[in-house]
């Protein structure tokens, strides 16, 4: 006995050839989307499987993207013997950046999909066509590499009214070759929010964490130098704890330390730097953490 189940579910597929990533990004009225429709190997590809989802999709078509055949022969390979096919969603981008899709003439409207370069935005059981439109638009004028890209279609697919049956869980996996912790894996971004009344908000606040404590991908001009900002650091250091002497808005050595205590505690080591500045981004979070803006 197959079991069948329905994702209804918005995401989109896409890769940055140049850049070396490939990746997808998924929402759902359906519990730990993540875990099922994202599937996505480093200089392979990614594939999105989903409405009544054949979950083999994904494994199966990596194997065969890592063939060396193009999105399109994966689709039809895939397809070509499954007396289920016209209730399959399926998105694949491969290695090339090449596309293909594919919306089941018996998937639950509405249903469909949009191609751009290097990427799809698909999606089933949608509020309208509006949905896959306004991703496929966020995705093409958000600025940013391939995990902004993404993140920005998913959030407009939700602004759009994403799945009509209501909002669950979301996920997003982008993966790039030495990527993962200490470079062992190709897992760059691997996200799942599996059950949550607004899950693409919250994905991207915890994007927001993963970001500031794994990637290393900064805006060179998004600095604070440290002298400028003492008085601040210490008010904020000192409410979470870490700032123990008198608030005076200079650049002490205690005031330094703080600093880097709360930064290793935080798992922030790869955001450290010794040239008397602070990331920008991370100076912004330690505020926000104090309840200081």
């Amino acid at each position: 006995m197959t079991t069948r189940l329905q994702c209804a579910t918005f995401s989109i597929v896409a890769a940055d050839v140049e850049a070396g990533l490939w990746g997808v990004a998924v929402a759902s009225k359906f519990v730990a989307v993540g875990a099922l429709v994202p599937w996505a190997k480093a200089k392979v590809g990614a594939i999105a499987t989903q409405a009544w989802a054949n979950i083999s999709f994904g494994p199966r078509g990596l194997e065969l993207l890592s063939q060396g055949f193009s999105s399109e022969e994966v689709l039809d390979k895939l397809l070509r013997d499954d007396d289920m096919r016209e209730h399959r969603q399926v998105g694949i981008v491969d290695y090339l950046g090449r596309v293909a899709a594919w919306t089941g003439s018996q998937c639950i409207a509405w249903a469909g999909h949009v191609i751009g370069e290097n990427y799809v935005a698909l999606g089933n059981i949608l509020r309208g066509p509006e949905v896959v439109e306004a991703m496929a638009k966020a995705f093409e004028t958000t600025k940013g590499d391939i995990v902004d890209k993404l993140l920005a279609a998913l959030e407009a697919g939700d602004n759009a009214g994403g799945d009509r049956r209501g909002k669950q869980s979301a996920a997003i996996l982008v993966v790039k070759e030495g990527g993962g912790y200490g470079g062992y894996t190709d897992r760059y971004v691997d996200l799942r929010v599996d059950d949550h009344p607004d899950p693409v908000k919250e994905l991207k606040r915890i994007f927001r964490i993963w970001d500031l404590t794994l990637l290393t991908r900064e805006d060179p001009s998004d600095v604070v130098k440290l002298e400028d900002v003492a008085e601040k650091l210490q008010l904020a250091l000192s409410k979470l704890g870490y700032y123990k002497e008198a608030i005076n808005g200079k650049l002490t050595e205690e005031t330094l330390k703080a600093l880097e205590d709360w930064m290793l505690i935080n798992n922030f080591e790869n955001k450290m730097r010794k040239d008397g500045y602070i990331w920008g981004s991370v100076y912004r979070y330690l505020l926000d953490l104090a309840g200081l803006h």
